[in-house]
């Protein structure tokens, strides 16, 4: 706070004080007449939390979000569902889309050649609810084919698989983990929490040259081309026929996942979007 005089403009992404009223932003905005630039990926103005932080919930400023926009030079969102909402309060709002670094990080291809099958599913354990809506399937699949159903979170999931298999998430094997997937999914509910959400999952699978299965929720539908470079399902059936036309076809899996990198290059990296991030900042 006390050498925020010397620069022009002021980035915050999601909020810059973490309880209570936005203190930080009015200073910086109201006080010191800073541009700021407002960054935020999620719907984080309605309240949404795990039992393990619940206790602290209370101390959350949902209306920040209203507030900060108000005041922000700019409004950068991830999505049109999140654009929608700042332009309630700031007719300045840029769609700014999650990005993938291809060149230094997700810089490796899956080789769909090699190995037994597996369908992935990575993320942190308060949204690993989500996976309920696929476990039945999960489970009929379990019959037929021979898989195993990898998940990689900060902490094991409690529900009970035959193929399941837990690999505790760690920044220095992310990548080598995620590339053990043949396939990754991206199961969602149709609420205004999972709306807001910027298809983080998806982008990642793509990028390693992974099919991504996603709910059509959100912004998913527009990551995902159906049956292009992954599959787009809403119901039990839709995601049974998916998963499993993968697991008996080798050469269509091979197909999608030589589709799924250059959609990232294309409209998801930090290459194709720097001009767009940097005009944040005129």
């Amino acid at each position: 706070m006390f050498s925020l005089k010397q620069y022009d403009y002021i980035f915050i992404h999601r909020e810059a004080t973490p309880v209570g009223p936005a203190f930080f932003e009015f200073i910086a905005a109201r006080i010191l007449k800073k541009k700021i630039v407002y960054d935020f990926d999620d719907a984080i103005w309605i309240p949404n939390y795990s039992e393990a932080n619940s206790f602290f919930s209370f101390l959350k400023g949902y209306s920040n979000v209203k507030h900060i926009c108000r005041w922000a030079y700019k409004v950068s969102c991830g999505n049109e569902f999140l654009c929608n909402y700042a332009l309630q309060f700031n007719k300045n709002v840029v769609y700014n889309p999650t990005t993938i670094d291809t060149e230094n990080y997700h810089n490796i291809l899956k080789d769909q050649n090699i190995g037994e099958f597996v369908i992935g599913w990575t993320g942190s354990h308060s949204t690993i609810r989500y996976i309920s809506e696929v476990l039945p399937v999960i489970k009929e699949l379990e019959t037929e084919y021979d898989f195993k159903f990898m998940v990689i979170s900060d902490l094991k999931p409690e529900f009970e698989l035959k193929s399941l298999v837990y690999h505790k998430w760690k920044k220095d094997t992310e990548i080598s983990d995620l590339l053990s997937f043949n396939v990754g999914i991206m199961p969602l509910i149709d609420d205004k929490w999972a709306n807001g959400k910027c298809g983080f999952k998806a982008l990642q699978y793509m990028a390693l040259g992974i099919p991504a299965i996603v709910s059509p929720v959100g912004v998913n539908t527009r990551i995902v081309n159906n049956r292009i470079n992954g599959f787009i399902c809403e119901t039990p059936e839709e995601w049974k026929l998916a998963l499993g036309s993968l697991l008996k076809d080798r050469k269509a899996l091979i197909r999608l996942g030589e589709n799924t990198r250059k959609k990232i290059e294309d409209e998801y990296s930090v290459h194709s979007n720097a001009r767009n991030f940097i005009n944040l900042f005129s």
